[in-house]
């Protein structure tokens, strides 16, 4: 009995070593593994961690894609226009070259995670619960520095070394609090983002089901083609949000054409998630500070270069920002009209109130989202190069007479403005502007293309090629398309598609305007090349 109590005690202790030893060992995997993430994230350059967030987003998206059957199970789409598809929703560029009707249900499904995942806002609030992590992590070593300082600071008052006054100068806790309103305040600025994507989305797919419920119109063209309503809100509400623009139909937005109160429904979801969100961010922020009093919706305001957060602008830059936008919508509106008021291009709108919504939903689109109402093939060779102007600047493109030098960099805290000064490297200095990388990827593309330049110059024309580049760089989607009766030696075999223009390019094209998306996902990390090519 002695024998099997002393067993039992040696295996008890025995259990006791080797859950401590385990226990041990995990605390220990724990810590470096958070020092690994930190060190990964804070310490290598940003772009290379949004590049690899976006590659990997998209290959598991090509991957999803084509391990899940299409709605029509005797076709299959190739490998590469799978991960051309899936690299268009992750970098919300809407390139395509397959028809979204070739996608069943769970493979719109996958390509709406993708666009959501990979828009603006949803990046950017990811990068704002990093910087938490980021704040939290200084806050605490400075803590640790802090409790060292004052230790070593009372030693020295025992020897004599410092006196009572000195050590209450050395007296750190209002940094320490100011540290913790900062990071309280960019925990704050996250979840007012993660608020306004969820708000803008849960109301926006609930408008387009209500407005589809109602009209039987629109519910016939979701029925014809076999989507459903909820899949179609969703999908659509996402894709406009984030400015990608695909939709689940083949002909984009033609066949609602005529459903003006579904246009004027989706039109101000694409400002609130590109060009305006800014603006509505800070009156969001301001509001809450004005309704909950709290200290950190007012430190947002006022400390809004501290944070780092480019898109929260100060409320001189949101006024401009907002003026250039509306600006811009005028100019287009009254050219495009001008143009094509009576053409061809407005053929199936019988009223003027038709005419109005539907150039307008396409000049709010020519900006960054990509969604259209009419056969951009058909559209005046003018249009078309407004169009391209617009799809290549920024989003936050603003006129201001007046403004501020400093407001130039208003996306930086001062730290990074003063690294941006004091690190001007080779690499930095021999980038070209972003219109050299056109004309080189333009360059490229007629290079692959130069056969088919040749042999069917109507489709593939340089115009046509440049509004191809210039959109997929802007993460438009616009697209000229191909039209078989423009053949000038008609092919037998030939059958007009609902996929873009690059849906006819080679392998060696379709690769070459990948890059071009990611490029154009990432040119925010280029936006200062070609400072150092003097033109004069």
């Amino acid at each position: 009995m002695k024998n099997l109590a002393c067993f039992s005690m040696k295996t008890n202790n025995f259990q006791n070593y080797v859950s401590s030893k385990l226990s041990c060992l995990n605390h220990s995997s724990r810590l470096l593994f958070s020092s690994l993430v930190h060190d990964l994230l804070f310490r290598v350059n940003p772009f290379w961690i949004q590049l690899s967030y976006f590659t990997i987003i998209s290959f598991f998206g090509y991957l999803a894609l084509m391990f899940t059957m299409p709605k029509n199970a005797s076709f299959q789409p190739k490998s590469l226009d799978l991960f051309f598809m899936s690299t268009s929703a992750s970098t919300v560029s809407s390139m395509s070259t397959v028809e979204m009707e070739v996608f069943s249900n769970t493979q719109l499904i996958i390509m709406t995670f993708l666009m959501l995942v990979g828009g603006e806002v949803f990046v950017s609030m990811l990068g704002l619960h990093l910087m938490k992590f980021k704040k939290k992590k200084e806050t605490q070593n400075y803590r640790v520095d802090t409790a060292l300082s004052s230790t070593n600071s009372l030693h020295q008052l025992e020897l004599g070394s410092i006196t009572h006054q000195e050590l209450n100068i050395q007296k750190p806790n209002s940094l320490i609090d100011s540290e913790n309103l900062k990071h309280n305040a960019v925990r704050s600025l996250g979840y007012v983002v993660l608020f306004y994507l969820l708000v803008v989305h849960l109301f926006g797919s609930s408008l387009i089901a209500l407005y589809i419920l109602i009209f039987e119109s629109s519910r016939k063209v979701l029925k014809k083609k076999g989507l459903s309503i909820a899949t179609f809100s969703i999908f659509t509400t996402v894709s406009t949000f984030s400015n990608c623009g695909f939709v689940p139909t083949n002909e984009n937005m033609i066949v609602f054409k005529k459903n003006t109160g579904l246009l004027l429904i989706i039109a101000p979801q694409i400002l609130l998630g590109n060009t305006l969100y800014p603006p509505f961010l800070s009156f969001l922020i301001w509001f809450l500070e004005r309704f909950t009093k709290k200290m950190e919706f007012r430190y947002i305001l006022k400390n809004r270069k501290d944070l780092g957060y480019k898109h929260l602008l100060s409320k001189k830059r949101c006024k401009f920002l907002g003026v250039t936008v509306f600006g811009f919508i005028l100019v287009m509106m009254v050219g495009f009209c001008s143009l094509e008021w009576n053409s061809k291009v407005m053929e199936g709108l019988s009223s003027s109130y038709e005419k109005v919504v539907g150039s307008l939903f396409v000049v709010i689109n020519s900006r960054h989202a990509g969604e259209s109402v009419f056969d951009l093939s058909i559209v005046s060779s003018a249009i078309l190069v407004l169009f391209v102007f617009m799809m290549y600047l920024p989003p936050y493109t603003s006129f201001s007479l007046n403004e501020d030098e400093e407001d130039d960099d208003e996306a930086l805290s001062p730290i990074d403005k003063s690294t941006r000064k004091k690190k001007s490297t080779l690499w930095d200095k021999l980038l070209f502007s972003h219109i050299s990388y056109l004309v080189i990827f333009t360059i490229l593309v007629c290079i692959t293309e130069r056969q088919k330049l040749k042999e069917d110059p109507l489709n593939f024309n340089i115009l046509n090629i440049i509004v191809e580049i210039t959109s997929a760089y802007g993460n438009v989607g616009f697209t000229t398309g191909y039209s078989c009766q423009r053949q000038l030696k008609p092919d037998g075999y030939c059958e007009d598609k609902y996929y873009g223009f690059v849906g006819r390019w080679s392998r060696k094209g379709k690769f070459v305007l990948i890059i071009v998306m990611f490029f154009g996902r990432l040119k925010n990390f280029s936006m200062k090349g070609g400072s150092a090519w003097k033109l004069s």
